[in-house]
């Protein structure tokens, strides 16, 4: 493969050393600290550091006694030895002098902040085996930072092959962007825990007995399980009899008692607003808000929540850490390897010819030594039938496995089948590897990693079958045959090695990760191991495990909250901190590693990216050749063509029968012949003679048309001829320009981003089109013509890659052409063809009236009948909406949202068979559709016709929703049994809303992005399922029967659990009680039962399967592994977190790198070069640009100018922004009526709100109102201030609870602004606006979905019994609670409970046989096909394409300066320009104001005249053209200024390069023909001035006496020259556009000059002026020379009437053609001397 271009530019870089200095001086006279052996024992001395202070806990001490001196030893040896290494180190280096003193030495100084944490350390337990300090006390403090040394042991690889500069920035820009971004989430978060202060509160409120005193709560005080409750009767949830809602606090529970997690202040509440944003425990905070608060308020805030917070915002990481690892992995391609092919490095790839006449790399053995085997056996080896017959082995072995179950006592033998079918398998496989060793040599052998696999398989498994190593850890060995099984499939085998090959960036992922892990666990078990009544972190294995679990998120809010309640109030917000930011990194930062690294590894090289494109659209015109199955059917059939008699025929033979389609061309022709004979004869009446003139007129204008186009073909050749030798001379022209250096005598000056790119084209332009011959002529050196020879190469390389591209746009075109002549074939050939039900005619009036209903929709473009333009209406997104599909179509949605609704009232307790109320829709549905599916095959028939209603699976649904519909509409069961065809017909009615997806083009492209990446997605569940079946296999091996036990936690044998016992009931997971002496907990009696556990087991391969897709999810893992623990074994808990961590680090991620790499395959970036992602991002870029609404600053220095001086000023901008903070600190408690700080914080907002008018005002008197106007942020601060106003006038007034709401919504509104007032939150917020724009349809669709698995639910579950999360307020009864369910599945909070209280059957429930809804039991395999498949595709698949929308839009903010292609700096000037141009705010402005747009631009996007007056012309004459001459928009300009700033070579997708090149060849022939029309009118001017000068001495006598005489005859006086309109308007134009005479001269069009064309010679020496019209170098005119001056200082457009009079019109040819020769000498010699005039029109 490939290697990247930049990889390639890093080989010769020094290496850039960010590890430690280790080699010292050479003249050291310490010679041993320089040895690399020295080196080597000091890493491994921070690793038994780690390992040292990891059992140096008192729990650790306690179960082993001995370690406490073995750890004091091994911390006495590496003091003395790091200790000496310090004290060596400061010998050599020096301790503060010198430049490299140890000091100075950022690793020498963390080195020596090591030694010194590790002598405290030693003191520390020095005293403790002294017992002068306990072993529980805090001083186990000290010893936090000592696992930190584990950076001792990696840091040598921090040298990196490049220069340290780019590893710098490369580590400051990331690490600014994640800056950047948790500031994001930190607005977000303040955000949300100032609206659950003011919207909530405080959570004390409880149901408790009613003879509850203060003081005196206990656990059976309360309601079981534990309530809350609302004090309002209107709100909430109400306790039932017997009991009274009250508040806990009130009661006196202190606050570690209640909880931390609530509203109760702002820091409390953005605590819980992350906890809930972590999608861990959010919905439990929900149902108690439901029941302390109004309904409809818990629900917006907790929803939206999680929502923005939880899918928006903090999916940014991930494409935060993507972007940067794309940017890193280029850097670090060599460190990491490059993507190199799968075939051994034992081999060599050579050509060789296929059967089918073709070439293909075959890898060829010529290292590999032979074996001493036969060549027989050799042959067979190598052979595919026996590689299968292995692989069928493995297969049959796996299935065997698989089979395994547990077994009762009773069936048990000593040595059962599957141990005998495990033994004869792995004799098998010894063979296998002894033949291969045998055939190949034991070297040959080992030197492929798939035999060394292989081999360590053989020696695992062979000692799995020795009796006493059967069903232990060896097992593992057996079940990971199952991995050969990738070899069958060579795209999964392909897939594997590009997902974990090369495995150095994920290798040294997992390390990092588990380094990480180890590191924390040390930390956390040196900061809690002391503290009382927390068991998680007493010893290393329990904080490994409790640090594990919050990377897996899986109930770390239980870890924390115990770590809380146990450490006090007091260390409580540290301790909050300390487990918020870990989660944080691990979860947004170290996952998202993972997701970077394997899109890393889908992504494909540079170099190939392009030839894919041009494979991909050379497939797609290929697939359009033939027609669909459904048509080509007809080709079976023999033709029968419709054939007509011709009857009234004068013949006397018979005639034959003649094709109907013929017969009709001829009765056309014929009837518009006759037609045009009635219009020339006279009519009777004077209405026809109307009619047949107006005809006659329209005929005489169609027949000059067709004269006009005849002419023109006529002559079509010599046009083409003379404007190709006009493109030949004007290239040669501009490339002898090019390569003369025509720019060198002028000062150097760095050149605009157009005008390298202008040049760029021209030079490719010359080089392709120039000769050698003319470019060696110029006398250039050698390295000169070698580098233009080598450009030259490449130049016709990218020409011959064009002639590819029109050659599969030609593909394209004649594969259409194809399909229609087909078609037309078909329609001829057969009449059945084309025929709706083959009875409605192809032409017959009612299918004509079908297809006008079916296809009539709103045309929601409106054009200019004149110029052709799109006209903007005011209201064009509505129209856009309007116009999306048909009315049909809309009529059609409406209906089924209407039905929708009307099955959301369905419930098992009010169904639609028994309500007449509910059928009324039901039957509006299906007359509708009914209506719409006969319009609609009348119109575009069934199947059998090309725009069929049956053509893809959107019409398939159609029918089958339609026929389940009226199925169930006739029918209309009154009893529906529990799992029977009515209630399987009930659910397939549930499929309803998925109409919506076939009638929306837009829900139709979610669909299609879907299943586009079905093969990729399926690969991954491959893979998982292989994962999930070799872990599945080991367990039941290993677990089977061993996990059930009594429930009775005192009885440990089987025989002894038998009777009843009491256990306790588990009342609440909030408070924090302690039992009194005396004090039982709540519980009852209940049965002693050996059972395995209620959610899981082991026992079968399917049970397996299924409990591990459950961990998968991340959901009940904890759970599996304290059963696994507790019962079997502490040691066999490895299992269960090796499982998750490759389910959770690489599973998960597998899904989510997937579906974001199959969305950018579907939007078409997957293929896009850099240099295109770049292109594309800034067409979003310049999309979402919009032109500033500030005004111009005022022109005088009174008191408007200071004012808006004031507030542009950024130390205003800050203070305000820092006022805005400062009012929304004022929200940090509750404001309440009842509470006394309430007062004076209203007060204080008062205060500030005047501020704020004061703001406005401010800004008003700077900027008028007009102005102010114009912003709209200027608008939304004086919607704010005004409602602020409105709000201080009704605070004092009226001083209620409404008022304290409505001026806490004003502050928040407020807070909204300071998102506009920081550039990084604008872009960020930006982005995420984008992404929810761009995933609108996606959310719709994901709802769809949602809606249709609710109404299942209903059917399904809709009377299930209450179980552990069955309840309440999680249940099925009704369509909106079972949506409020599947929104809480979606996040995975409990799904897996859920979906076993839902399987319950029989007898822990009630069944019926007759209804449904009077059972309360679930259903086992509707529950297992439900829950698994909606969390699939919802939590695997459309949640992941929210991610991917976010990492495509996300270059909106990340892109630097040095990455864009027009910088954020470069935009803001184009708008500062624009806004000056735009004096009217519009948006708009006219074309002739381009050109002073142009010019006043500076900086990347400066058209320096001098250089590039040819590019200058080319932009105004781009947007001339653009509108035909009408007025342009921003993005107008500010396109085709992207278009000119970049190389199209490198930027332009295929199709788009063409379109582009074709437009800019297009603009380039018209400047010229305009030009060299335009510059032989001057030659022709000039030549009449001169022959006029050439006139007679009489006449020049004769001339002057008749002014002597009229002098004479007339008094003297003052003469006034009366200037005319045009030079008036020359004048005007001069002064607005400042010209230099050094100018060079070139020829450059515009559009505005349309009468130039059509001027007549006689009319030359008129004085015209045109706009846009060229000057030409004027001839010497000694006589009227102070007349000339003045000519040239109104710009040289016109001629003077007292200069040039009117000549004859003959002109003489020789003299003219040697002008034009001087003139091409001239332009090709560029000479110096030409600075007199200017061809330029500016």
């Amino acid at each position: 493969m490939l290697k990247r271009k930049q990889s390639s530019r890093v080989e010769a870089q020094p290496v850039t050393d960010f590890g430690p200095d280790e080699s010292l001086s050479d003249n050291a006279d310490i010679l041993w600290i320089n040895k690399p052996w020295v080196h080597s024992l000091l890493r491994i001395c921070a690793i038994i550091s780690v390992i040292s202070v990891c059992m140096n806990t008192p729990m650790t001490f306690e179960h082993y006694p001995p370690l406490q001196y073995v750890t004091f030893t091994l911390d006495t040896l590496l003091m003395f030895l790091y200790t000496a290494e310090m004290i060596a180190k400061m010998h050599i280096r020096g301790i503060v002098k010198g430049d490299s003193s140890y000091v100075k030495d950022r690793w020498c100084v963390f080195d020596g902040f090591m030694v010194f944490c590790l002598w405290v350390s030693l003191v520390l337990q020095v005293f403790e085996i002294a017992d002068i300090v306990d072993q529980m006390s805090p001083w186990g403090m000290l010893r936090i930072p000592r696992p930190l040394i584990m950076i001792r042991a990696f840091r040598i690889y921090f040298r990196f092959e490049l220069p340290r500069t780019r590893i710098t920035n490369i580590l400051k820009r990331s690490g600014e962007q994640i800056w950047s971004v948790s500031i994001f989430l930190l607005f977000f978060l303040l955000l949300y825990g100032i609206l659950g202060v003011q919207m909530f509160g405080t959570f004390t409120y409880h149901c408790v007995v009613n003879d509850t005193k203060p003081g005196n709560v206990t656990w059976n005080s309360l309601a079981i399980p534990d309530t809350h409750c609302s004090p309002e009767l209107e709100e909430g949830y109400q306790c039932p009899p017997g009991f009274k809602c009250m508040d806990l606090e009130d009661l006196g529970l202190s606050r570690q008692e209640l909880g931390y997690s609530g509203f109760n202040e702002i820091g409390t509440s953005i605590f819980t607003v992350y906890e809930a944003a972590s999608q861990e425990g959010w919905v439990f905070l929900m149902y108690r808000a439901i029941d302390s608060f109004p309904r409809w308020r818990s629900y917006f805030y907790f929803i939206t929540l999680i929502f923005f917070l939880a899918w928006l915002v903090k999916n940014v990481f991930i494409a935060v850490i993507i972007e940067t690892f794309a940017e890193i992995r280029v850097q670090f391609q060599q460190m990491w390897g490059s993507r190199s092919s799968t075939t051994s490095t034992a081999t060599t790839q050579m050509f060789h010819e296929d059967a089918a006449g073709g070439w293909q790399l075959v890898a060829v053995d010529v290292n590999k030594p032979q074996g001493r085997a036969p060549a027989c056996l050799q042959q067979m080896m190598r052979s595919s039938v026996f590689h299968m017959f292995i692989l069928s082995m493995v297969t049959v072995d796996v299935i065997v496995a698989a089979s395994n179950y547990h077994k009762e006592e009773s069936f048990r033998r000593l040595y059962d089948e599957f141990y005998l079918a495990e033994v004869a398998f792995t004799v098998l496989f010894d063979l296998e590897a002894l033949l291969k060793i045998w055939c190949l040599g034991f070297t040959g052998y080992i030197s492929s990693s798939l035999h060394k696999f292989e081999l360590l398989l053989v020696i695992g498994t062979t000692l799995h079958v020795y009796p006493d190593l059967y069903h232990s850890q060896f097992t593992y060995f057996q079940v990971l045959r199952v991995v050969r099984l990738i070899k069958i499939s060579p795209a999964l085998e392909d897939f594997v090695y590009k997902i974990f090959g090369p495995g150095k960036k994920l290798g040294s992922l997992v390390v990092f990760t588990a380094s990480l892990l180890i590191v924390m666990s040390a930390i956390s078990l040196q900061m809690f191991c002391f503290v009382e009544e927390l068991d998680r972190f007493t010893t290393f294995p329990r904080a490994f495990m409790s640090m594990f679990q919050i990377l897996t998120q899986e109930g770390w809010v239980d870890v924390m909250d115990q770590t809380l309640n146990a450490v006090g109030h007091m260390w409580a917000p540290v301790v909050a901190i300390y487990f918020i930011l870990y989660h944080l990194f691990a979860t947004l930062i170290l996952l998202s590693l993972f997701v970077a690294v394997i899109l890393d590894n889908l992504e494909l090289d540079e170099d190939l990216k392009k030839l894919k494109q041009l494979k991909q659209s050379e497939a797609n015109a290929d697939t359009k050749e033939k027609l669909p199955l459904r048509l080509r059917i007809f080709e079976k059939f023999p033709n029968r063509p419709q054939m007509v008699k011709i009857s009234k025929l004068p013949s006397d033979f018979t005639v034959p029968k003649i094709r109907e389609s013929f017969m009709k061309q001829f009765i056309d022709r014929q009837q518009q012949d006759t037609c045009c004979l009635l219009r020339s004869l006279p009519s009777a009446s004077s209405s026809s003679c109307d009619h047949s003139k107006r005809s006659a007129i329209d005929d005489n204008k169609y027949i000059d048309q067709k004269l006009r186009k005849s002419v023109f073909s006529i002559r079509a050749r010599n046009l083409l001829e003379k404007e190709t030798a006009v493109t030949k001379i004007l290239r040669a022209c501009t490339r002898q320009r090019m390569l003369s250096g025509s720019f060198e005598g002028q000062p150097a000056k760095e050149r605009s981003i157009l005008s390298v790119q202008h040049h760029i084209r021209q030079e490719r332009r010359s080089l392709r089109h120039g000769s050698n011959s003319q470019r060696i002529s110029r006398g250039k050196s050698l390295e000169t013509l070698t580098q233009d020879h080598s450009n030259t190469v490449r130049y016709r390389n990218a020409q011959r890659e064009d002639s590819e591209i029109k050659m599969i746009q030609e593909k394209k075109e004649q594969a259409e052409m194809k399909r229609k002549v087909q078609e037309e074939e078909l329609r001829e050939n057969h009449p059945y063809f084309d025929k709706p039900l083959f009875i409605v005619g192809r032409e017959h009036r009612f299918r004509n009236f079908c297809r006008v209903v079916v296809r009539a929709r709103f045309n929601a473009s409106k054009t200019d009948p004149v110029t052709g333009a799109v006209k903007n209406t005011k209201y064009h997104q509505l129209y856009d909406l309007l116009g999306l599909v048909t009315y049909l179509d809309w009529v059609m949605i409406i209906v089924t949202i209407c039905s929708c609704i009307s099955m959301m009232f369905e419930s098992p307790f009010r169904r639609v068979m028994h309500a007449p109320t509910l059928q009324i829709a039901e039957y509006v549905f299906v007359i509708f559709m009914s209506i719409e599916l006969n319009l609609k095959i009348m119109a575009d028939g069934l199947f059998f016709t090309p725009t069929a209603v049956i053509r893809d699976f959107g019409g398939v649904m159609d029918i089958f929703i339609y026929l389940v519909s009226l199925i169930f509409l006739c029918w209309m069961p009154q009893n529906v049994p529990a799992e029977s065809g009515a209630q399987l017909l009930m659910v397939l009615r549930c499929l309803r809303p998925l109409r919506i997806f076939k009638l929306v083009p837009q829900m139709r492209k979610v669909v299609r992005e879907l299943f586009s990446g079905f093969k990729e997605i399926f690969l991954v569940s491959i893979l998982l399922l292989t994962l999930m079946l070799v872990f599945a296999s080991f367990g039941v091996q290993l677990f089977a029967g061993k996990l059930a036990k009594c429930n009775d936690p005192n009885i440990i044998r089987r025989e002894d659990c038998n009777g009843i016992f009491r256990i306790n009931v588990s009342v609440s997971k909030n408070l924090n009680l302690k039992l009194r002496p005396g004090e039982k907990k709540p519980g009852f009696w209940v049965p002693r039962v050996w059972a395995n556990p209620r959610n899981f087991n082991f026992d079968n391969v399917g049970n397996a399967m299924l409990a591990l897709f459950e961990v998968l999810s991340l959901k009940g893992w904890v759970e599996v592994r304290d059963v696994i623990i507790h019962r079997v074994g502490p040691m066999h808990g490895i299992y269960i977190h090796v499982f998750v961590f490759l389910g959770c680090m690489i599973g998960l991620t597998l899904f989510v790198g997937v579906v974001i790499a199959n969305f950018n395959e579907n939007k078409g970036t997957a293929l896009l070069t850099v240099d295109q992602r770049r292109w594309e991002d800034l067409k979003s870029r310049l999309k979402i640009a919009q032109p500033l609404h500030l005004p111009p600053r005022p022109d005088n220095d009174g008191f408007r100018a200071k004012m808006y001086d004031i507030t542009q000023h950024p130390f205003f901008k800050r203070t305000i922004a820092l006022l805005v903070l400062a009012q929304s600190v004022l929200l940090s408690v509750k404001w309440d009526v009842e509470d006394p700080v309430t007062v004076p914080l209203a007060t204080m907002s008062v205060v500030f709100t005047f501020i704020f008018v004061l703001e406005v005002t401010m800004k008003i008197i700077a900027m008028s109102p007009a102005g102010f106007w114009q912003s709209r942020r200027n608008r939304y601060d004086l919607l704010v201030t005004s409602l602020g106003v409105v709000w201080v006038v009704l605070h004092f007034a009226l001083l209620n609870a409404y008022t304290y709401m409505m001026g806490a919504c004003v502050i928040v509104f407020r807070f909204f602004s300071i998102c506009g007032k920081h550039v990084t939150l604008k872009m960020l917020l930006l982005t995420v606006v984008v992404s929810m724009y761009k995933s609108f349809f996606i959310i719709v669709g994901m709802f769809l979905l949602l809606l249709c698995y609710a109404f299942a639910g209903v059917v399904l579950f809709g009377t299930v019994k209450y179980g552990e999360n069955i309840n309440r307020h999680a249940n099925f009864s009704s369509a909106g609670k079972a949506i409020t369910v599947l929104f809480r599945i979606v996040t995975g909070e409990d799904w897996n409970k859920i979906m076993h209280d839902c399987m319950v059957q029989p007898p822990f429930c009630t069944p019926d046989e007759f209804t449904y809804w009077a059972t309360d039991c679930g259903n086992y395999a509707g529950a297992l096909m439900y829950f698994c498949s909606f969390y699939v595709i919802i939590a695997y698949i459309m949640l992941n394409l929210l991610v991917a929308i976010i990492v495509e839009n996300f270059s909106l903010f990340y892109s630097t300066e040095e990455d864009q292609l027009l910088s954020y700096n470069d935009l803001r000037h184009f708008q500062i320009i624009w806004n000056m141009v735009d004096d009217k705010r519009e948006g708009v402005i006219p074309t002739f104001r381009v050109k002073f747009l142009l010019r006043l631009l500076r900086g990347r996007l400066e058209v320096d005249l001098d250089k590039d007056k040819l590019l200058f012309k080319h932009m105004c004459y781009e947007m001339e053209r653009l509108h035909n001459g009408g007025d342009v928009t921003f993005h107008d300009v500010l396109s085709m200024l992207s278009y000119r700033s970049v190389d199209i070579r490198k930027s332009l997708q295929l199709e788009e390069l063409l379109a582009r090149e074709q437009l800019e060849y297009t603009i380039e022939e018209e400047v010229a023909k305009q030009t060299i029309r335009m510059w032989l009118k001057k030659c022709l001017k000039r030549i009449r001035a001169k022959q006029q000068q050439s006139c007679s001495i009489i006449h020049s006598l004769r001339e002057s006496q008749q002014q002597e005489l009229s002098r004479f005859l007339n008094p003297p006086s003052i003469e006034t020259t009366q200037p005319s309109e045009d030079m008036n308007a020359n004048s005007q134009d001069n002064n607005m556009q400042t010209e230099t005479s050094s100018q060079q001269q070139l020829l450059s069009p515009t559009l505005s000059d349309r009468g130039g064309s059509r001027q007549d010679a006689a009319d030359a020496g008129k004085p015209q002026r045109k706009f846009g019209q060229w000057r030409l170098p004027s001839a010497p005119k000694p006589i009227s020379h102070s007349v000339s001056s003045v000519n040239l200082r109104f710009g040289g457009r016109t001629t003077m009437k007292s200069v040039v009079s009117k000549m004859n019109p003959m002109t003489d040819a020789a003299s003219c053609g040697s002008e034009v020769k001087k003139w091409w000498t001239r332009q090709l010699t560029v000479e110096s001397d030409e600075s007199g005039d200017d061809l330029l029109d500016i």
